[in-house]
């Protein structure tokens, strides 16, 4: 169980990873614009991703 979690948490960070080393510029204009959104669509963005991949564990599983 203890493997698996940290195989997962390690790929999350290969994966958020990619673009700052893929193309750091674009990805400082991202998280610019990301900083200009209020709480409520992060908020709303954050539970779509938590359930979209909850969903996805799920199939998979």
């Amino acid at each position: 169980m203890w493997q698996s979690l940290a195989t997962a948490l390690c790929l999350v960070l290969v994966i958020e990873g990619l673009m700052p080393f893929l193309a750091p510029a674009r990805w400082k204009r991202m998280l610019a614009e990301v900083a200009q959104i209020g709480d409520t669509p992060l908020r709303l963005i954050g539970l779509s991703c938590m359930l979209t991949g909850t969903l996805f564990l799920y199939l998979i599983r």
